[in-house]
């Protein structure tokens, strides 16, 4: 195939005009791609740090790809001082957001339409749980930091450690108690460099396809009908349907949502 004369073919039909607005549209396309946000949110994070943290105390690193039993996890970034270890999870999203600490999904709503998202708490316990196992530090060591950036509005009350933008600076200072001697932080930050994944391209793509491999594995598995939750398989123990198998919520017994078995009729 002669590319070449593809091109010249495109440039002959195309008004000129049109290819000046082409450059533009790429960008458009960019900024708006799920991508882009996650980088811009990343970046709010990173200058609040750069900013806001004393640099001799506190010590941020950033993108951090650490294996697991499953494949891997990726922490957006992690402040080590000797008052602990802040793990922080970041999201870039807009609408308001409503949410408690113990819901396994959070609503997001934007004028009419709403969709629910994996409660960034419950998603971040897994990051904080494979750094615990890794720098072998206690629960009072280690704290879960959510950020939300963007235009975003919390329309119920967050724990303290879900803040809005620069909010979660002052979480971090507030936090006053030494947990870890300066020996001990130091030798925190060589392990987790030296535990974490190289930042290449290749070990980012086996993560997203990691990550991609557990959302189709989550897509495919019924959903709460009552709550949208997670449901668990369960066996009929009486009635005329006993011994076939059903899907019941898994917050039962606050949500009695089920699927199959006649639903127990």
């Amino acid at each position: 195939m002669d590319y070449n004369q593809i091109l010249q073919t495109l440039q002959n039909n195309i008004p000129a005009q049109i290819w000046y607005l082409i450059p533009f549209f790429l960008v458009a396309v960019v900024i708006k791609s799920a991508w882009f946000k996650g980088k811009a949110g990343e970046a709010v994070v990173n200058l609040s740090a750069r900013l806001f943290l004393d640099k001799t105390r506190y010590h941020l690193i950033k993108n951090v790809t650490l294996p697991t039993e499953d494949g891997t996890t990726q922490i957006d970034h992690i402040i080590v001082s000797r008052y602990g270890v802040f793990v922080v999870e970041t999201k870039n999203m807009k609408g308001w957001i409503f949410g408690n600490a113990k819901q396994r999904y959070w609503t997001q709503k934007i004028f009419k339409h709403s969709q629910k998202f994996q409660n960034p708490l419950h998603q971040n316990y897994k990051h904080v749980k494979t750094l615990q196992n890794l720098l072998d530090l206690s629960d009072e060591q280690v704290f879960s930091v959510v950020v939300f950036v963007g235009d975003s509005t919390f329309k119920a009350a967050m724990p303290e450690n879900v803040t809005h933008g620069g909010g979660y600076v002052r979480f971090i200072k507030a936090q006053t108690e030494q947990r870890l001697l300066d020996a001990e932080v130091q030798k925190v930050i060589e392990a987790i460099e030296s535990g974490r994944l190289a930042v290449t391209f290749s070990n980012h793509r086996k993560h997203v396809a990691h990550v991609k491999e557990i959302a189709a594995k989550k897509s495919s598995e019924p959903r709460c009908p009552k709550c949208q939750g997670e449901m668990v398989k369960r066996t009929v123990k009486r009635g005329e349907n006993i011994g076939e198998e059903f899907f019941g919520c898994k917050a039962f017994p606050k949500c009695r949502g089920m699927v199959g078995a006649s639903l127990l009729q």
